[in-house]
């Protein structure tokens, strides 16, 4: 069993926030509205194993979470990257560490990379 791990100050203060914003309710709807684990099937068989050279993959629903996120607030490449660094609810809908934060390039390949296989929609 992983010990456990301790709180962050930024975790902490987030906790402590009181209030639930919009966006909040909003990415918890969406959370709930999706059928991430049929998704993540298909995209599956087409995603990177992470196995031989290179950097290790982002996980599989982290980018598609990344991805949905992005079309829901109509940003761009890089306008991606700076919403997961400055904001703290996209991060923790998109299951991702302020020290881990995907760059422009790989957000840009995730979504070639649905396009390339027919599943990034018409």
């Amino acid at each position: 069993m992983d010990p456990p791990q301790q709180l962050s100050f930024a975790d902490a203060e987030y906790a402590n926030k009181g209030q639930v914003t919009r966006r909040e309710k909003f990415l918890n709807q969406l959370e709930g509205l999706l059928p991430w684990s049929l998704m993540v099937a298909v995209i599956e068989p087409h995603y990177a194993s992470g196995k031989g050279r290179g950097r290790k993959p982002f996980p599989l629903n982290a980018m598609l979470h990344v991805h949905v996120a992005q079309i829901a607030y109509n940003y761009s490449d890089p306008g991606m990257e700076d919403a997961l660094y400055e904001i703290e609810s996209l991060r923790r809908f998109c299951g991702i560490l302020l020290e881990a934060v995907p760059d422009e390039s790989t957000i840009l390949q995730f979504r070639h990379l649905l396009e390339a296989h027919g599943l990034a929609g018409p």
